[in-house]
Order: structure tokens, then sequence, then C-alpha cells
């Protein structure tokens, strides 16, 4: 499976203007299968959500489902969603495919230096989502701090982390989607905006990791598209001959594991 990574400038609030730059970019890579945009991508990272920003999002998911359709492929990106009694959000981010969603996931480490609980509600669920054979966990920005959550039991070979990820941040960034890859024998896409927000300058980083820890496809701290095919066989070979995920401990998390077959959705549909 072909991978694009799309790391863009987020317009602050302005679906319209940040739907036609993510076209833009895509259109640079045609040939891709999944498409794999920023957390918040149409909104930017809105810890103070409104209805206005309910409204972006709308827009946002209105055209990922058109145009997975439109081009017969896969979008995946995060989106500040109304979740729930009380106006509260949710930070979703959602796979979209040719047929609709496939799968959604709610972040689940909300991101309290930032004031995101405030307004936000944590997700409940560990999501793995199988695209075209390939087997992929969900999860966004600071989640990438919280390895346990994320442990590969053996039940995925691509880790997603879509993010705002700021600069003053970025060593840590840049370690720890190569640490996640090494730990779980697995892929890793980590996809950030560049750009500046009200609070924050962001320089990118983007990047697909393989299971050595090494880094397959990247974009330093400019807007782009880049796109890698996805080798599960060399994978697989890997995995058998040195077995480093048979001698894990267990870690038991309960009441956080959702599996979603392609063309199931994991959660429930808000738009």
């Amino acid at each position: 499976m072909k991978i694009c990574l799309i790391q863009h400038d987020i317009t602050w609030g302005k679906a319209a203007a940040n739907i036609d730059r993510v076209a833009a970019l895509m259109a640079r890579q045609p040939d891709a299968r999944l498409y794999v945009l920023p957390e918040m991508w149409c909104t930017g990272f809105q810890t103070a959500p409104d209805a206005t920003t309910a409204d972006a999002a709308r827009e946002g998911w209105a055209w990922m489902e058109e145009e997975a359709r439109r081009r017969d492929c896969y979008i995946a990106g995060s989106l500040p969603v109304v979740h729930g009694a009380e106006g509260r959000f949710a930070n979703r981010l959602v796979v979209m495919g040719p047929k609709g969603p496939v799968a959604q996931y709610d972040k689940r480490h909300l991101f309290t230096y930032g004031n995101e609980p405030l307004h936000y509600q944590p997700g409940t669920q560990r999501v793995v989502v199988s695209v075209d054979g390939v087997r992929i966990l969900l999860q966004v920005c600071y989640d990438l701090r919280f390895p346990v959550f994320a442990r590969n039991r053996r039940d995925y070979d691509l880790a997603l982390y879509v993010a705002n990820w700021p600069e003053s941040r970025q060593a840590v960034w840049n370690t720890l989607i190569r640490a996640r890859a090494i730990e779980n024998q697995c892929y890793v896409a980590g996809v950030n905006r560049v750009g500046d927000d009200p609070q924050c300058h962001y320089a990118g980083g983007s990047a697909l990791v393989d299971a050595y820890g090494k880094t397959v496809a990247e974009l330093a701290d400019a807007e782009g598209a880049v796109a890698a095919e996805l080798d599960l066989a060399r994978l697989a070979r890997f995995r058998e001959k040195f077995a480093v995920l048979a001698d894990a401990d267990a870690f038991d998390l309960p009441d956080v594991t959702g599996i979603a077959a392609e063309g199931e959705s994991s959660a429930p549909q808000y738009f």
C-alpha cells in the first residue's frame, strides 16, 4: 500500500482554505492509497471550540467523505467534533474510505498543559483498523508520549500519529516516533503541521519510519506531500527472524481495545 503524508500550514478556523491547501498537496501524489493529514487539519488546534469550530469540522468531514469517494482512496485526519451532552467535543481521528468512515478513534490522552481537557472528552478505546490488509493503530499527538497504551499486541503493522506538535519540542517528536517504531516492530507514520497558530510555531518533521527505526520518507519544515510503499513482507520476515514482540511484557488495559474491520466503523458517527 502506498501511503502519503500531507504536511501543511493550517489556516486558523478556516475550513475552506485548509481544504483547498490539502487538495492541492494531495494532487502531487495522485496514486496514493492512504492520505494522512495532521491533527485538527481543517481548524487548527482548537482548545476552546465553539459552534463555529463544529461547523468547520462538519465541512472538513464532508470534504473527506466526498474526496475519498471521488479518488477511491482512504483519508485519515482528526477533527474537533461535538460529542455527547453539554457541548463537549472529541478530538476524533477518522479514517474515511470510498464508502464512508471505516474507523474512528477519539484521542485518549488529552493535553492538560494546553487546556484540552476543559472542553474535550477523552476516548475510551484503542482502535486498530484494517485497510487493504494493513492493520493500523490510530493515535493522536500527545498519545505519542504513552507507550503502554500503544504497545503492539501483535495486532498492527502501522502506527499512525497525527499531530500539532510545536517546534519547541521538536526533538521529542523526532525521537519518539522512531522509538515507537523500534519497540513495536512496526511502521510509524507521524504527520505534523507547519506554520503558526495563536500559541505556537510548528516545524513539521513528518516522517514514515520502519521497524528498524530508519526513515523511509520525510518532510522537513515546509508544506509538502511525500509518499512511500509499505513493505509488509519485509516487516513479517524481520518479525519472524527477530521475535521481539513474543518476549514483551503483558499489560492489562481493560475496556480500551477496539478492532474495526475494513468497511466497519468503530465509533458512533456524528455527521
